[in-house]
């Protein structure tokens, strides 16, 4: 069993999403990200991490990277583990290098660590990071568990230059405010919700 932390945006939610209250199960795809950049940063207490053993999933021809915890937890990974480097035989690199994409993917037939660049098969690495719901691009196993606490993210926007359109998050100026029920629009100033998952274990 495990509680974990889960970072639902306000635009995937508007998207794609089912609202949710404090009680209700659900299933998600989850997405790591590493290093906790999203929206700038500043999750310190929102971070999980996670060791497990990387299984590849395959998808429309390609194979996703995931992590799939001892509770049940399955997370997507930006990058491929594979590609880190494995002097302790964790893989861990604290999330300094990690690929812009959706997810880790590769083509079919690619070797997993079979030059020795990577952990290899059966290796469990080690990684740490914001768990995201991602419901778009490429599909993989969604984690089953039941929402314990609900938390409205807000967070302020700045212009990147006086005068610019583009505006960028300000990680200093995010609030939570506790709420029984996620909304389905957001609104000015509402980045998405920070859920605590309750995933009881892997069902059999």
């Amino acid at each position: 069993m495990g509680l974990w932390r889960v970072f639902y945006a306000d635009w995937e939610m508007e998207c794609c999403g089912t609202p949710f209250s404090v009680g209700d199960e659900v299933a998600w795809p989850l997405l790591l990200d590493e290093g906790g950049e999203t929206l700038g940063g500043g999750w310190s207490g929102a971070l999980s991490a996670i060791t497990a053993t990387p299984e590849y999933v395959r998808v429309d021809g390609a194979e996703i990277r995931v992590l799939r915890a001892d509770d049940g937890l399955v997370v997507a990974l930006h990058s491929d583990p594979d590609d880190h480097a494995a002097d302790t035989g964790t893989g861990t690199d604290g999330g300094r290098s990690r690929s812009r994409g959706r997810s880790g993917s590769r083509g079919t037939g690619t070797g997993s660590g079979g030059d020795g660049s990577g952990p290899g098969p059966g290796r469990r690495v080690a990684r740490s990071g914001l768990l995201t719901v991602e419901r778009h691009g490429a599909r993989w196993p969604e984690t089953t568990g039941t929402v314990r606490t609900i938390h409205l993210v807000h967070q302020d926007f700045a212009e990147t230059a006086p005068g610019s359109r583009t505006r960028e998050p300000v990680p200093a100026s995010r609030s939570l405010e506790a709420v029984d029920r996620s909304p389905r629009w957001f609104g000015e100033g509402r980045a998405g919700v920070l859920a605590e998952l309750y995933v009881p274990g892997p069902r059999t």
